[in-house]
């Protein structure tokens, strides 16, 4: 672990048997703004096309047992590709293989790429077929004890189908990191489209005779598209495939010691959501699927903000650290954070007053029953609250691992999740469901606040400066919460089903989020809050009349 004061600036850094180079600095036509926008715009068209699978998915089964079959089957794979093909290729890789890059050793790179590729491969294949066969024992005593016999049947015979997806998804993340590490963000945010695409496909056109069993293909589908979408790219790269394995590659004991931290933390995350899908197995028929339908929704401006903004930041930050440039590693997180929670917040305040609303208008149509509404509705509400914690968490997490440091993150998240797992079994029986929601965001709202704590010490900045950006920013939340509050109950009613024709109601929901994120923009611009200022001076360039309002903005540092 280091620390600002351990930094020296120098061309090179020695790192176990090896020297690491500084980073160059990416060319202009590949920087962070044009790197942002294209992530973004396919973070943005990937998530509403996730949104569009759920609505499918909710027409389809709602909340049945049959769905909650589905969600159950899909906890052990998830587990298993974030372990194994996510940790390695993610934070572990991307830092090792794009310093060999820098100091022009493509040959050292690509036999890294290769060996940690093919071990990878290893463990999910061997992982895979151990879940093969134990499936049945899995979703029995682990995953969904709580579920009915038949939906347990259900349950193994899809994990039996999905634990292919992890396979082929681990290959795509592979290309990914191989790719990000070069800055070439466009093909792996493509990727994700074609496989929610794939997933819809399933939904509409096998799931009417096969079930979730024609959704299950789907994915798997999915997944194989996710890998061969990158496929070009990784010819454009020039990457040299080698079938090794060698344990004494250049570079691969760093990958390991950056992965082992990476990889507990996974598992620690990922078996928080077992345990809490083997509560909510428990509780009434259609919790799995309720507390599903709400995490997509939270998912979805999480996706398009913080996961857009921590991708993105992420290779520029480990080559600064790699210059022992702290001070530009400080002024990139904070340029991150600014805008990441200029957004956030207002989102949170949104997707928690018109909860109810967004439910009976996305979903509440098919077998997706007012019932359904119900279930989703209560746990939506504390998923909304806990958005901005889970974003900083994506950010803050960035960070750590940018300069080499995946035990701090991995230590604050392993002991927020045992706090989770008690704060969750106190609750649940009482509360039911909904408690499970509550207990996730809480934690991680400590969890980003231990790491945002532990970043500050080492890096250091001014939190005076940082209060003085965040007071306006929270003034022009609590305005735009005051109008969405005073249209909130009205909006439930005019969007209940029944209550008029779907393309009124759709309309009225469009005109009151148009409506709240406008008071927003308006208060924020009132208070001078800087990324207003930002994005009037963008727009200025095709809307004269932008322009003015721009230079009558004094800009608030």
């Amino acid at each position: 672990m280091r620390t600002a004061a351990s930094v020296r600036p120098a061309r090179r850094h020695a790192r176990g048997n090896h020297a690491y180079p500084t980073w160059p600095q990416p060319p202009a036509s590949r920087s962070l703004a044009r790197s942002a926008s294209i992530v973004g715009v396919a973070f943005v068209v990937s998530r509403v096309l996730g949104l569009a699978r759920e609505v499918i998915l909710a027409g389809r089964f709602g909340t049945k047992g049959e769905y909650d079959a589905y969600v159950s089957a899909f906890r052990v794979p998830d587990l298993l590709f974030l372990i194994i093909m996510a940790g390695s290729f993610g934070s572990a890789f991307i830092p090792v293989f794009a310093g060999f890059l820098a100091q022009n050793q493509r040959e050292r790179a690509w036999r890294l790429a290769s060996v940690v590729l093919n071990l990878s491969a290893l463990a999910m294949v061997a992982a895979a077929l151990f879940t093969l066969i134990f499936a049945a024992p899995i979703v029995r005593y682990l995953v969904a004890p709580g579920l009915a016999a038949e939906d347990q049947a259900l349950a193994t015979d899809l994990m039996r189908i999905l634990v292919l997806s992890p396979i082929l998804l681990g290959l795509g993340i592979a290309a990914k990191g191989i790719l990000e590490a070069q800055d070439r963000f466009e093909l792996p945010a493509l990727a994700p489209v074609l496989y929610n695409l794939a997933i819809i496909a399933g939904a509409l056109v096998l799931a009417p005779s096969l079930g979730t069993y024609g959704v299950a293909i789907g994915v798997v589908a999915g997944a194989l598209l996710h890998v061969v979408a990158q496929v070009p790219g990784l010819i454009r790269a020039g990457m040299r495939y080698r079938l090794v394995l060698d344990l004494h590659t250049d570079g691969l004991a760093e990958v390991g010691r950056l992965l082992l931290p990476r990889v507990i933390g996974q598992a620690a995350f990922q078996l928080n959501f077992v345990i809490v899908n083997a509560f909510a197995s428990r509780r009434e028929d259609g919790a799995i699927s309720a507390l599903n339908y709400a995490w997509q929704l939270m998912m979805l401006p999480h996706g398009v903000l913080a996961l857009t903004i921590s991708t993105v930041i992420f290779p520029t930050m480990a080559r600064l650290f790699e210059q022992g440039n702290i001070a530009e590693l400080r002024a990139t997180f904070a340029r991150a954070l600014r805008p990441l929670l200029f957004l956030t917040l207002p989102a949170s305040v949104g997707l928690f007053l018109f909860r109810e609303s967004i439910v009976q208008t996305i979903f509440q149509l098919g077998e997706f029953s007012e019932r359904s509404t119900r279930l989703t509705v209560a746990p939506l509400a504390f998923l909304a609250l806990g958005l901005g914690g889970y974003a900083l968490v994506e950010v803050l997490t960035r960070a750590f691992y940018a300069m080499h440091d995946t035990r701090t993150p991995v230590v604050a998240g392993i002991g927020v999740i045992l706090l989770n797992v008690v704060l969750s079994a106190a609750l649940v029986d009482r509360y039911g469901h909904a408690a499970l929601a509550f207990s996730l965001s809480v934690t991680t709202g400590i969890e980003a606040l231990v790491l945002l704590a532990i970043l500050g010490r080492r890096v250091g900045g001014s939190v005076a400066a940082f209060g003085d950006w965040f007071g306006p920013v929270v003034f022009a939340t609590a305005a735009m919460a005051l109008v969405a509050f005073t249209i909130q109950v009205p909006l439930e009613r005019a969007t209940e089903p029944g209550a008029g024709p779907r393309v009124v109601q759709l309309a009225l929901f469009l005109y009151a989020i148009g409506l709240t994120a406008g008071t927003y923009g308006l208060a924020a611009w009132y208070l001078r809050v800087p990324e207003v200022h930002d994005i009037l001076t963008k727009a200025s360039t095709r809307l004269p009349v932008v322009g003015r309002m721009a230079n009558v903005l004094p800009r608030r540092r």
